[in-house]
């Protein structure tokens, strides 16, 4: 995965980027690599989900998306999944602080090109690049795929996407209510009417399939993403 293959043996042409991270400083760097790398100039750049999904909905059509798996706006795979259903034919790379076997088997199996761990070399970093736009998977060095998924682990992606389905603020509610925040509180810190808040969850849980607030966090959990970015 070094970089000693030539930049110039990699034909797959890209000539335009997403990149999707919240932390502006590791955002400008992965905007950076991407025109040094593929020598392109049309590399936009989104902090959050929702600003991902306009420049996506502004008749942007990327050749690859860069996205951050732990978004504000973001729970579990829901953001991955939102991307990928918008860009359809579109690789998306998922870059994580977090590189657990769950986590990263989770996104590979969802349909991601490849899995960057945030503190990779600048120069293994771009390695990784040139392979992925080959159409290469990449994944953590040192990453070790676990037993076959039994059939049961297909309920992962199914979740991710009755997660995917919800609304923006339902979403946002659903992170909060992971995070053990009542009713009151939710509706404070959403500027909310709690009736309002109280009918958000009420569709959120039948969306979901669960009967409480209780099992939509165990829900959430059960896809091993939200529990190892706590």
């Amino acid at each position: 995965m070094m970089a000693s293959t030539s930049e110039a043996a990699h034909s797959a042409p890209v000539k335009s980027a997403l990149v999707v991270d919240d932390h502006p400083l590791y955002c400008d760097a992965l905007a950076s690599m991407m025109e040094s790398v593929f020598h392109i100039r049309k590399v936009r750049k989104a902090a959050s989900l929702e600003e991902a999904m306009e420049v996506l909905r502004d008749r942007f059509s990327p050749d690859i998306v860069m996205l951050d798996l732990n978004l504000p706006d973001v729970s579990g795979l829901s953001g991955f999944m939102k991307i990928k259903d918008r860009a359809q034919d579109v690789p998306v790379v998922v870059i994580s602080a977090i590189t657990s076997a769950d986590v990263v088997q989770s996104v590979m199996a969802a349909g991601a090109a490849g899995f960057i761990p945030k503190d990779l070399g600048r120069d293994r970093l771009k390695a990784a690049m040139l392979d992925i736009s080959d159409g290469k998977a990449f994944v953590p060095p040192g990453y070790s795929e676990k037993a076959p998924r039994q059939p049961e682990d297909t309920s992962i992606t199914d979740i991710s996407r009755r997660i995917a389905a919800l609304s923006q603020q339902q979403g946002r509610i659903l992170a909060l209510i992971c995070k053990g925040k009542p009713n009151k509180l939710i509706a404070y810190e959403m500027d909310l009417a709690e009736a309002t808040v109280k009918a958000h969850i009420t569709t959120l849980l039948r969306r979901l399939g669960v009967r409480n607030r209780t099992q939509a966090a165990l829900l959430v959990r059960e896809v091993s993403i939200r529990h190892n970015l706590q």
